[in-house]
């Protein structure tokens, strides 16, 4: 009985869940009788704004977030000077302890059904990032598509921000915990990097690249067993 009652009490709050104040102070009372973490992960589904942890801090005037993105606890999503819009796409998820931020024209776009899960840091200044669907990003990545310059006779704190270009990632890439995506890098459609990996430059559809530099050291296809490569004929 008391379980339905449980059911029904977040079911009535969420559907009044939104960015608000109000739609705030619904999302908390929602999440009353909910475990933390993915056990919350289901709330998204349950109103086409989604779901946003009440612990969530939200400084950007471009945020746009299509239907069910979850944002789960102790998300900053912060907009510096000059900083461009955020988009985060359909059903997108945002585990918990991630930073999103933008400045200096940069931007940061999150394909449909793409999960970032805890830890990471996408910060998009001079350059864009963006993230095809159905990607997975595992804890503590890091993207970045600027440098600073390290040019002689200069403190680095005070050298201006240079990019390479923006940092492309296209549909179903998996990076592995740890990975860390520089500027002006293109990541293949299919592609797996491995932990730890530093991504200095493009790496192809289909491949799998590990290492400092990152280096591709196999194709996926090439994993395909003498049973499968028959059942595919």
């Amino acid at each position: 009985m008391f379980k339905k009652f449980q059911s029904r009490w977040t079911r009535l709050w969420m559907r009044f869940a939104g960015l608000t104040w109000f739609g705030r102070l619904a999302t908390w009372l929602a999440t009353w009788f909910t475990p933390p973490y993915k056990a919350r992960h289901y709330l998204a589904s349950l109103n086409r704004r989604g779901y946003v942890a009440p612990s969530v801090t939200i400084y950007h005037t471009s945020l746009r977030m299509d239907r069910h993105v979850f944002i789960g606890d102790r998300v900053i999503i912060f907009q510096a000077k000059d900083g461009g819009p955020i988009e985060l796409g359909e059903r997108t998820s945002l585990f918990g302890d991630v930073l999103l931020e933008t400045g200096d024209g940069g931007t940061i776009t999150i394909g449909p059904n793409s999960r970032i899960h805890r830890g990471c840091q996408l910060i998009a200044y001079k350059a864009a990032i963006h993230i095809g669907c159905d990607v997975g990003i595992a804890q503590d990545c890091a993207l970045y598509p600027y440098d600073h310059g390290v040019g002689p006779g200069e403190p680095v704190s005070k050298q201006p921000l240079e990019t390479r270009g923006p940092i492309i990632i296209e549909d179903h890439v998996w990076l592995g915990v740890g990975v860390i995506v520089l500027s002006g890098v293109r990541i293949g459609k299919g592609a797996v990097i491995g932990a730890g990996a530093v991504v200095t430059r493009d790496v192809p559809e289909g491949a799998i690249a590990v290492g400092v530099p990152a280096r591709v050291v196999k194709m996926r296809r090439e994993l395909i067993t003498a049973d499968q490569e028959t059942a595919i004929r």
